[in-house]
């Protein structure tokens, strides 16, 4: 499948970071983007060249027109952690990506996913879509391809993060210091969406995919620290600090969602979940994410200097 014939591509998700991020790199290179959004106009993220159709997941018509005339999909969930509600989304995608007669559909976890079943809605869901679509897809044409992503370094530059960064030096997140990451871009992390669009001989596989190195938190201070040309040290942030913070942004059924990956982290009952894969998933679909520290040089950190933390 070469790269160079323009797709039209259904991006579910694409008034999100990952699926903006995913959207946006598509329109660069000329490809047709279409999106579904719930949310009213004026309360929108500004996407260039991509088609907003008004709807909702959780109606089967809105889906289907969204999906009408598209050669490919990219899809991530929204935060919705509740099992029925999930299914029913991932239901009318794979039913509207069947009837279109996509040639692929790639579906971003949003996470690592474990091995084995856990108690923690965010992993299970997410689990329970894929298998949505590896059942729905099976005897048909449209290829799936699946990319897993560990952690987010745009996390980071956030007015939760980077204020403390900035003026303090500290960089405080919700995983233990020990515990090994390939921290990604949401901009590395649309890369590996476009790749998994696009390169041939994949459908059907899973990719974890990270970015350049797995950190631990002191190796990843040391990167900003680099990057920001200060001194900089990891502080781990207790889980339910961070889901009391967070609930007030995204309420709290959505924060004890997102939260509970940190808890399940913070337990060490699979403390290599979120590292990288020996460069397996970079070598398949031809990645080179940026190294941490040019990620960190790359960003506006002026916008956060003097605000309090």
């Amino acid at each position: 499948m070469s790269d160079h014939i323009p797709m039209r591509v259904a991006v579910v998700g694409a008034t999100g970071f990952q699926g903006g991020a995913t959207a946006r790199l598509l329109t660069e290179r000329d490809h047709r983007v279409r999106t579904l959004s719930r949310r009213p106009e004026a309360d929108r993220p500004a996407l260039p060249g991509v088609c907003v159709v008004d709807g909702d997941l959780g109606r089967y018509e809105d889906v289907r027109r969204l999906f009408v005339g598209a050669t490919h999909a990219a899809v991530v969930m929204p935060l919705v952690y509740q099992a029925e509600k999930v299914m029913r989304y991932a239901q009318h995608i794979a039913k509207a990506a069947r009837e279109a007669g996509l040639r692929r559909l790639v579906y971003n976890t949003n996470t690592r996913v474990p091995d084995g079943s856990t108690n923690v809605v965010a992993f299970e869901t997410r689990r329970l879509a894929e298998t949505v679509f590896r059942e729905s897809l099976a005897q048909t044409e449209v290829e799936l391809v699946v990319v897993r992503p560990p952690v987010y370094l745009d996390n980071l530059f956030s007015p939760w993060n980077g204020p403390a960064l900035v003026n303090e030096g500290v960089l405080a997140y919700p995983l233990p210091a020990d515990t090994p990451t390939a921290w990604i871009s949401h901009r590395d992390l649309a890369e590996a969406v476009y790749a998994a669009l696009t390169v041939d001989g994949i459908a059907g596989r899973a990719f974890d995919i990270g970015g350049s190195r797995t950190l631990t938190g002191p190796e990843l201070a040391e990167a900003f620290g680099q990057g920001l040309g200060r001194s900089v040290r990891y502080v781990p942030l207790e889980p339910g600090v961070f889901e009391q913070g967070l609930a007030q942004i995204l309420g709290a059924e959505s924060a004890a969602g997102v939260a509970g990956i940190y808890h399940y982290m913070a337990a060490a009952l699979e403390p290599a979940l979120m590292r990288g894969d020996d460069g397996a998933s970079t070598a398949a679909l031809s990645l080179k994410p940026a190294p941490v520290d040019e990620w960190v040089a790359r960003q506006p950190w002026q916008t956060w200097s003097g605000e309090q933390a």
